[in-house]
């Protein structure tokens, strides 16, 4: 007996043992899988923080200065690739696109574009646009934001340009920016796109693209308007403001910019580039 009891005790111990050794194993790939989709997790969060805190830098002025040599082979490649760029608001005349401005403001220009059509087909004259009334407009505008706001200002401005402009947009900063619901902003694409001025309107995307490249630094979309009238070649002035406003909004964008198919990538001066290297894309 006392001799089984003892072979019992070994083959328990033998068989823990044996369990154990198994477990070990086991245990330790699955802390190495813990361990691996920590740091699977930290590389695919670190490459946003290094953007923000590049975007950081950026905003503070801290980035190396662009040559004149550089801002000018920028804007040659900019003219290059789209030697002909526009609004993408779908305007027929100064009203429709002074009133499809208007709109646009917190809004996309998709947006806006969905909800013109049928407003323009009943009202595209400041008379028209009266007589339409302030709650049809705000029921045809409804899918834009602020849109009860927006219908206001466009009845307002568009009796102002009856009283006061004899129902045409007139060819004036101070005097666009007298109307109701009319900033600097959208003075400066009225006079660019619908009179031809040299004029460069700063909206969120042109703040960005301004500030993250280090193209023109400016705590205010003021700022960043007057240093680009200061440093972009004047051949390239009437352009200027539809290029770096369609590069904001498809190639430097807010979250993740691509800089894989940017055509300044090389120029840029934001420490937060996904990429190094020029596309071969580009045009040099």
């Amino acid at each position: 007996m006392a001799r089984k009891t003892i072979g019992k005790t070994t083959r328990k111990t033998a068989n823990k043992a044996t369990s154990k050794a198994a477990k070990k194993p086991i245990k330790a790939r699955i802390k190495k899988r813990i361990e691996a989709a920590r740091k699977g997790k930290a590389a695919r969060l670190k490459p946003a923080k290094a953007r923000s805190k590049a975007d950081a830098k950026a905003a503070h002025g801290a980035l190396p200065q662009w040559t004149k040599a550089e801002i000018e082979e920028a804007f040659r490649r900019f003219a290059a690739a789209n030697p002909n760029p526009s609004t993408e608001l779908e305007h027929a005349d100064p009203f429709t696109l002074l009133i499809s401005v208007v709109l646009s403001a917190q809004a996309t220009d998709a947006g806006v574009n969905k909800a013109t059509p049928a407003l323009f087909a009943l009202a595209d004259t400041p008379e028209k646009m009266v007589k339409l009334g302030e709650a049809r407009v705000r029921d045809l505008i409804k899918t834009i934001g602020l849109y009860r706001t927006k219908a206001k200002n466009v009845i307002a401005l568009s009796r102002g340009l009856i009283e006061k402009h004899g129902g045409q947009v007139p060819h004036d900063r101070a005097a666009l920016e007298a109307l109701p619901g009319v900033g600097r902003k959208t003075a400066n694409v009225v006079l660019n796109v619908a009179f031809g001025e040299p004029t460069i309107a700063v909206d969120t995307h042109i703040f960005r693209v301004g500030n993250r490249t280090g193209l023109a630094v400016g705590k205010t979309p003021l700022d960043v308007e007057l240093k680009l009238m200061e440093v972009v070649p004047q051949k390239y002035m009437l352009h200027a403001h539809h290029w770096l406003i369609l590069h904001g909004r498809y190639t430097c964008v807010a979250r993740r910019p691509l800089c894989e198919k940017c055509i300044i990538a090389d120029l840029c001066k934001w420490p937060g580039k996904t990429t190094a290297h020029l596309p071969a894309t580009a045009s040099r």
